[in-house]
């Protein structure tokens, strides 16, 4: 496998050695598609000797995708465009790319969204050479309260030294790649991957902000919380507490009525505290199903997306 090398190695021309990768998330119109491949491909011909390029084609604009082999067609580095078999979402055909991708570091590029300077590009890459192995480019200003509430409560509760917080494109080493697919082959949320797999991550920040939204996000959000946070458990065990300090207040509500000689008898309370209690079971079983119908997927299930065709693409 390739490792990351820490001494960036330069070619008499100045460009670097090392190879990369760019793997793109095909979201937007056919000029916008365009617009950022060139500017993309302008950036990484500036700075690197070896490089590809790898579009994940996810039931994109037909048109749009044509225009980008067309323009592939005069590209000097080859084009690699993976079309899957049917819409499968962001994270499973994002995964798709980076096992397609062969670079020493690998951009994931989630969206062809360009609200940055595009020399944040190179400048990741520099970052990464100063000894980090994920760097994400991040807006100054979050994208909505969802997605603010959703980091607020996966920082609170994972246990990784790092934040997460919206980004625009992240460049992950070799290294990254290797250690959490040796974690797991599955990656449900690579972000939350990278921040838990122990290795340095750095934000570069610039101002602007992200309107992109992938679909799906919720369900995403869930699995997330759960698998890599202590929220799940915290729940659960809050809803246990919660159930017990009821069945004790309900125990010394019986025991005063019982010492002061006016037992009353209550089908209401009674029937009032089981409904609740039973809700709190319910809940925590819910939860333990959840958790039970993730390690299913993540150990039984190994067909992690569905590739129909590798169209690539050289001048």
């Amino acid at each position: 496998m390739n490792q990351t090398r820490q001494n960036p190695v330069r070619e008499p021309g100045g460009r670097e050695q090392n190879f990369v990768s760019a793997v793109v998330y095909l979201q937007g119109g056919e000029a916008r598609i365009l617009r950022f491949f060139k500017t993309l491909a302008e950036q990484l011909e500036t700075h690197f000797a070896q490089y590809e390029l790898v579009a994940v084609d996810d039931a994109a604009d037909p048109a749009a995708v044509a225009a980008l082999r067309r323009w592939a067609a005069s590209c000097p580095k080859p084009l690699t465009i993976l079309h899957m078999s049917l819409r499968q979402g962001l994270e499973a055909s994002m995964n798709a790319g980076l096992d397609a991708a062969i670079g020493d570091y690998v951009y994931e590029f989630d969206s062809t969204e360009l609200p940055y300077d595009p020399a944040l590009i190179f400048t990741a890459y520099q970052t990464a050479q100063k000894g980090s192995d994920i760097v994400s480019v991040c807006p100054a200003r979050s994208r909505g309260l969802g997605s603010g509430l959703f980091y607020r409560v996966f920082n609170a509760n994972s246990r990784s030294a790092y934040r997460l917080r919206t980004d625009a494109f992240r460049l992950v080493s070799r290294r990254a790649i290797n250690r959490v697919h040796a974690a797991s082959p599955h990656l449900p949320y690579r972000k939350a991957a990278y921040a838990a797999c122990g290795l340095r991550m750095t934000d570069l920040e610039f101002d602007g902000q992200l309107t992109d939204r992938a679909a799906g996000r919720f369900a995403l959000a869930a699995d997330s919380l759960l698998l890599y946070t202590d929220a799940g458990f915290k729940l659960s065990a809050g809803v246990a507490l919660a159930m017990m300090a009821l069945a004790l207040a309900e125990l010394a509500y019986t025991l005063i009525v019982f010492l002061t000689g006016h037992p009353i008898t209550g089908w209401t309370t009674t029937m009032f505290v089981l409904t609740l209690g039973f809700a709190g079971v319910f809940a925590v079983l819910t939860i333990v199903i959840k958790y039970l119908s993730l390690l299913v997927d993540l150990n039984f299930k190994r067909q992690k997306y569905l590739i129909e065709s590798i169209e690539k693409i050289q001048k």
